[in-house]
């Protein structure tokens, strides 16, 4: 029995051991900053090791060399030029270098432009840069209530990629799964990394990000006859509250007081500009985004025949502001400016 004891006591011991220097010298320093008024909990808790991962991630690429002014318009110089028309040539050439840059640096002006004519619209893929274009200049005139003076360049989303890394798609209906909110699957209980691994429903985004479904959690109206939010609405709502958390790499309190979810004047000034953020990225799906679908090839649409979408994670990628804060639009804008 003694010698039994002292296995039980070096085990324990060991185990002890292992927390001790895991929490002494491999646990993350951790850096909480306050973000609303004392007492209420509204703190950011952020790890210098994602801080750095960050910058390196967002590292800004050089912009295009200044271009004299030729006097003549991009549209008298060039043919089947549709939008800034208006330009000056020399500097549509060179907003046309950074877009290469931004979009398809390997893959070059013949990405969009078909081999030695490059005023044909063969390629679905200048019919869709074309769009994206009028949708950024749009972005940064109609929505500075999200964006401010900031703005946002086709890099903002692209990063050097033809094709953004956050997108989504609408998923496959799921006949095993309750329906929610007006009969839509529900995909719950289902690993998916939209809604952060959770049991909450795996499609966070048509309701909100293409519909228009209000975002509830609290009713408004007291039992037994309470009014404003479904238990289903509620799971929706956390849905996209955990996309939003994952896609601005922030807790809930960057927004809410948690203590007062729906209470606006507790809240942090950020709610507002998510509020707006969310109305953007349903404006941009519903009007750029949705009616190009037809411009697709099918291998470029989703399991439902469905054109890729824009969510939070689009243009934050990690970071709660995108390109942590830095401005592109200022080098570019004659072209990003209405």
């Amino acid at each position: 029995m003694i010698g039994f004891g002292l296995k039980v006591a070096g085990a324990v011991a060991a185990v002890a051991a292992c927390f001790f220097v895991y929490l002494t010298f491999g646990f993350p320093p951790v850096v909480d900053t306050q973000s609303g008024l004392r007492g209420t909990g509204m703190a950011q808790i952020t790890y210098p090791s994602t801080v750095a991962r960050l910058r390196a991630a967002n590292v800004l690429p050089e912009a295009q060399p200044a271009a004299e002014p030729s006097g003549e318009k991009s549209s008298a110089v060039y043919e089947n030029v549709q939008v800034l028309g208006d330009l000056d040539s020399n500097e549509f050439i060179r907003f046309m270098t950074a877009i290469t840059e931004w979009v398809s640096p390997q893959e070059g002006c013949n990405y969009c432009h078909e081999e030695g004519n490059l005023a044909s619209d063969k390629l679905y893929q200048k019919i869709v840069a074309r769009r994206m274009i009028q949708m950024t200049i749009d972005i940064n005139s109609k929505w500075k209530s999200h964006v401010a003076e900031t703005g946002v360049t086709c890099h903002t989303c692209h990063r050097g990629n033809p094709v953004p890394a956050n997108i989504w798609f609408k998923p496959e209906p799921d006949s095993r799964m309750a329906t929610y909110a007006g009969g839509r699957a529900g995909n719950q209980n289902r690993a998916n990394p939209a809604v952060a691994f959770s049991s909450l429903p795996g499609d966070p985004f048509s309701p909100y990000l293409l519909g228009a479904t209000e975002i509830r959690v609290q009713p408004t109206t007291a039992l037994p006859r309470g009014q404003g939010a479904s238990i289903q609405a509620t799971e929706g709502t956390y849905g996209l509250m955990m996309h939003m958390s994952d896609a601005l790499g922030v807790n809930c309190t960057s927004c809410h007081n948690t203590q007062a979810l729906n209470d606006w004047q507790q809240a942090g000034r950020t709610r507002s500009i998510a509020w707006h953020g969310i109305r953007m990225a349903r404006d941009l799906n519903t009007n750029y985004v949705e009616p190009l679908t037809a411009q697709f090839p099918a291998s470029r649409l989703g399991p439902t025949g469905d054109v890729a979408k824009i969510n939070c994670a689009t243009c934050h990628q990690g970071a709660n502001k995108p390109l942590l804060g830095q401005n592109m639009v200022r080098d570019y804008l004659a072209a990003l400016r209405p």
